[in-house]
């Protein structure tokens, strides 16, 4: 029972605080997960984060229905997915009219402009994390090579993200394993 609530907390609190939807608490779930509760390491949560974003659908509630599976089974999953859906749910039925009324108000704009950047940086630092990781393991000419391909695809060449995605996946799958 303890190990429930200790999945729920795990991901309430980043869906409390991760203002910006999914990829904003990321790195807050990287926190819980991996260094608060050690249910896994910083590999397996690149690996459990990859996988996400592979799938169709919200990244937070894949990885709280994976990790809520790994832990206690189903009722790890019903636990980790509520405490994820709770809180926007929750937001999104008491503010509605509030949001609505003065979406367009220089203050409510002005606000949001702030929240920005220290989601830029939480997900700079995740990600200068993943680079380091991906190159103690596959080494520093195929992190660039991985790198310099999707950064060429997704901004010269336009092509759609879940394309590069799985291209990532399957040149992995081939090369590096």
């Amino acid at each position: 029972m303890l190990e429930l609530w200790h999945l729920f907390l795990a991901f309430f609190i980043p869906g409390i605080v991760g203002y910006g939807g999914g990829p904003a608490s990321i790195p807050l779930i990287e926190h819980e997960v991996v260094n608060r509760y050690g249910w896994m390491t910083t590999q397996e949560f690149g690996e459990v984060l990859a996988l996400a974003n592979a799938l169709p659908g919200p990244i937070a509630t894949k990885m709280a229905a994976f990790v809520g599976w790994e832990v206690a089974g189903v009722p790890g999953v019903i636990a980790t997915l509520f405490a994820t859906v709770g809180p926007s749910l929750a937001a999104m039925l008491l503010l509605m009219s509030v949001l609505l009324k003065y979406k367009d108000h220089p203050r409510m704009k002005k606000m949001t402009s702030y929240i920005q950047a220290p989601i830029a940086v939480l997900l700079g630092v995740l990600a200068f994390q993943f680079f380091v990781m991906s190159w103690e393991d596959a080494g520093l000419i195929q992190t660039l090579f991985i790198a310099i391909a999707a950064l060429l695809l997704l901004e010269k060449f336009k092509v759609h993200p879940v394309i590069v995605i799985i291209g990532s996946l399957i040149y992995g799958a081939i090369f590096l394993s």
